[in-house]
């Protein structure tokens, strides 16, 4: 018999073990004395391996879920704090511990849940809780809060946060609206980010676990670069939009009239929890849910395994930070066709945004782009007066996709390739594929989905000079009229590297000659940056 047979028929038992033992946790489960048909159902580990790898573990290393204890091994003494820790665990998790589900196990009935429907009663709410009144109609895998999960669960595990605990939202209703539109319910539009209806399930008296995914707000933004844009008379105090600051005090509680309290900029704000539709996600990009979900579970540490078990199961909350939305000016000119809208859209760089490390060009970018956006808020942005426009409103987007979605981590280690080999623009992008194996991944093929779900149909000025986040927005069917490039006075010494690099590999630039489109590599090799060694530290 040749390899291919042979092959074949270990494939065919393979999935016959897979049938008998889903059909053997379905009957165990039917034997269940009845106050216990909520707890969750063990299902052996070979399950999982017969479903996601080609070759699973032999007979001999099979581990059966029921067998899985955080006790030491039998025979060793129980601490005090052992010995409470394990009866907690009992009180908050008394069921079996469930590895994972699938889709015929008895029991399993997921919410209905239909991503493009215009009603929102149809369209139905996300429910990922693994709560006893939850886990069987659970509809979406992983959990909310995205990173911040993994904090909540400390917190239960130290008792100091109850699982079962149900927030009362009767008063957080947003005082900004957000007006459903059409790219809410057109396939494709939004496959990133849902507007969970809380209503639709917890009035109806079903008891299931909903929380949101998006919250809405207002709040007053200050910062120093706003300030000294007001010193410069570059943006106005108006009272509306921009706003003077409380007088300073003295420690004995007098003003302190000596120093310049300020400005306060007014702003609403919008909180997107990541919230992915798998289908959607894969055709984004090119390629088979089937291929994204094991992606996602291999890479993930195999941390989601109905990724691979529960295909019935179409939405994903994955373990990443999520996305705000800042509004200057009236929200409710976001979709008007003639008011003019300043857009721009940020990734994270929490040295440059918070810290102020000049070797890139993402804070000033940032608080330019804000600046615009007051601007354009106020009716006194260059070109939308010069196109006789007297209404807008900005909008900024903060992605926590810190170091283009590579990390810290790996950007510090880029750092510090880039400084030992010599620090030019002709390096900049080898170094990052050096490391992260990539030159780019930013990912902004899901960035305009919030666009859409803010009623965004045109942008008359984008400040940003990235050709990815351009084509992505203007490839999901809004337009964009001027891009703003970072005004040179603006680009820190050490940061030339990059933004030249940049220019160089295709962003937008209206500079010209040596410094913009065009550069040959022996130009590029001219734009150095600083060396340690010229800095002590």
């Amino acid at each position: 018999m040749n390899s291919d047979a042979i092959l074949t028929q270990i494939l065919a038992q393979v999935q016959a073990l897979q049938v008998s033992q889903q059909a053997l946790a379905a009957k165990v489960e039917t034997l269940q004395p009845s106050t216990t048909t909520s707890a969750p159902i063990a299902v052996p580990a070979t399950t999982i391996a017969a479903t996601t790898s080609p070759s699973p573990l032999p007979p001999s290393h099979s581990l059966d879920a029921t067998s899985i204890s955080t006790s030491p091994p039998p025979g060793t003494a129980l601490t005090s704090t052992e010995r409470k820790d394990k009866e907690r665990e009992k009180v908050l998790y008394p069921g079996r511990v469930l590895l994972t589900t699938y889709p015929d196990q008895h029991g399993i009935q997921p919410y209905p849940l239909t991503w493009f429907s215009p009603d929102p009663s149809i369209r139905g709410p996300i429910i990922c809780s693994r709560l006893p009144s939850s886990i069987k109609r659970r509809n979406a895998i992983g959990a909310h809060s995205g990173s911040y999960s993994i904090y909540r669960a400390l917190s239960i595990g130290m008792g100091t946060l109850d699982p079962a605990h149900r927030p009362d939202y009767s008063m957080t209703a947003p005082p900004v609206e957000i007006p459903p539109n059409e790219a809410w319910w057109t396939p494709g539009k939004i496959v990133y980010g849902k507007q969970t209806p809380i209503k639709t399930v917890e009035e109806g008296g079903e008891g299931l676990y909903v929380r949101p995914s998006i919250a809405v707000t207002r709040a007053h933004i200050k910062l120093s670069e706003i300030g000294e844009a007001v010193r410069r008379g570059e943006i106005e105090v108006d009272g509306k939009i921009v706003l003077k600051s409380a007088p300073l005090r003295n420690e004995d509680g007098t003003v302190n009239e000596k120093i310049d309290p300020g400005v306060e900029v007014a702003v609403s704000k919008a909180a997107v929890e990541p919230v992915w539709y798998l289908p959607g996600v894969a055709e984004r990009f090119g390629i088979s849910e089937t291929l994204l979900r094991r992606a996602l579970f291999e890479e993930t540490g195999g941390m989601y395994p109905e990724l691979i078990t529960r295909p019935d199961i179409k939405v994903f909350l994955p373990p990443i930070g999520n996305l705000t939305v800042y509004i200057f000016g009236n929200p409710s000119l976001l979709s008007s066709p003639t008011a003019h809208l300043t857009l721009r859209v940020h990734d994270e760089c929490n040295g440059s945004d918070v810290f102020g490390s000049d070797i890139c060009t993402c804070k000033p970018y940032l608080t330019y782009a804000m600046e615009e956006c007051i601007r354009t808020a106020q009716g006194k942005q260059e070109d939308m007066v010069r196109d006789g426009k007297t209404e807008g409103v900005g909008v900024v987007v903060y992605f926590r996709k810190e170091g283009r979605a590579l990390g810290e981590v790996t950007k510090y280690l880029v750092y510090n390739l880039r400084k030992r080999a010599g620090d030019s623009a002709d390096k900049y992008f080898q170094s990052t594929e050096i490391i992260a194996g990539v030159k780019d991944m930013r990912h902004q093929a899901l960035m305009p989905d919030v666009l859409h779900w803010l009623g965004i149909k045109k942008v008359d000025g984008m400040v940003s000079m990235s050709d990815m986040k351009y084509d992505a927005v203007v490839g999901s069917g809004i337009g964009i009229g001027r891009r703003y490039d970072l005004p040179d006075h603006l680009i820190p010494p050490d940061s030339r590297v990059e933004i030249d690099a940049k220019i160089a590999s295709g962003y937008f630039s209206s500079r010209t000659g040596e410094k913009g489109m065009g550069m040959t590599q022996e130009e590029l090799r001219k734009t150095v940056g600083r060396g340690w060694e010229e800095v002590e530290h």
